[in-house]
């Protein structure tokens, strides 16, 4: 029996590009029997997850238009001040992404979701994935956004959690656990090499682990396209938009459910291939979008075996 996962991963603002994907494939009439989210993509995930239906992504759409960064990260120079002179292990309180989630969920509990919701937080201590499925929605995905270093840890059950991205940014290995037979990818973006450099700490920072988590999800659909049938839905590229900007979400929404109705129409949900986004590549005049490439020249195996992707270390 097909057991359909939709798998939402990380990657802070650049978490609307998931809206625009959600949007087109609820339109398709992909439906799934679980919902897997880490970081940004928990919010995502538990939205969806209790509101499975076309209305319910479009008031998602609705949310991410219209926040912005001083509702969620409202730093300042009195902010990181605080956190070095005060020995403070964070640079902003949560008070605000609570604030907002507390208006889209109140009380609302992860098992008792319309379709089954799992979570993935990290350990703070031990750095293992912790994958939440009971409990208040609000303080797991508070939990599993909590940037390190940026916000402070959120204890639940007896422990202190921290960003799922750490452990798992894109939970392909959750939901495999988990009993799924098919799973849809829905990745947030990854930097480009042909992106302009990088521009100050938070940046570099961002460039660095993006890369990573793009090698990480490469190896994930080779070590699991056996076990189901995975697909990615395309990544945007050329992407030049940092992960802390809140002010061109709509934009992403927009350019990201093209790219998927483009990549639905090419029968993508059917392709076990690895996005060109994710794998080194250039751009030229006659095919300035990667993303362009919906189905990607070769299947994940061959493909990362082709570039020399292996187990990161």
């Amino acid at each position: 029996m097909e057991k359909t996962a939709f798998v939402f991963a990380g990657g802070g603002s650049l978490g609307a590009i998931e809206v625009g994907m959600l949007r087109e494939l609820v339109k398709w009439g992909v439906a799934p029997d679980l919902v897997i989210g880490a970081s940004a993509g928990a919010i995502n995930g538990a939205y969806f997850a209790c509101n499975p239906h076309a209305e319910g992504t479009a008031r998602l759409e609705s949310l991410w238009r219209s926040i912005t960064r001083a509702e969620v990260l409202p730093w300042s120079w009195r902010s990181m001040f605080g956190m070095i002179a005060g020995n403070r292990g964070h640079l902003v309180e949560s008070f605000g992404l609570r604030r907002l989630l507390n208006r889209n969920f109140g009380a609302a509990r992860l098992e008792e979701s319309a379709v089954p919701l799992y979570v993935v937080a990290t350990d703070m201590q031990t750095g293992a994935e912790v994958v939440l499925s009971a409990g208040n929605i609000v303080d797991a995905v508070l939990a599993s956004a909590a940037i390190p270093g940026v916000f402070p840890p959120v204890e639940v059950g007896g422990r202190k959690l921290i960003d799922g991205g750490v452990a798992n940014n894109t939970p392909v290995s959750t939901a495999i656990r988990l009993g799924a037979t098919r799973i849809i990818v829905l990745p947030a973006g990854f930097a480009c090499a042909e992106r302009r450099p990088p521009r100050g700490a938070v940046e570099h920072a961002f460039n660095a682990l993006s890369l990573l988590v793009a090698r990480q999800l490469v190896y994930d659909l080779e070590r699991w396209s056996e076990q189901a049938q995975i697909a990615v839905v395309p990544p945007l590229c050329p992407l030049d938009i940092s992960p802390y900007d809140y002010t061109r979400c709509g934009e992403l929404i927009e350019r990201a459910a093209e790219a998927t109705v483009a990549w639905l129409r090419a029968d993508g949900l059917s392709s076990r291939r690895v996005p060109g986004a994710l794998e080194p590549h250039t751009h030229d005049e006659a095919s300035p979008s990667c993303s362009t490439d919906l189905l990607g020249p070769t299947s994940g195996h061959a493909h990362a075996k082709q570039h020399g992707h292996g187990h990161p270390h």
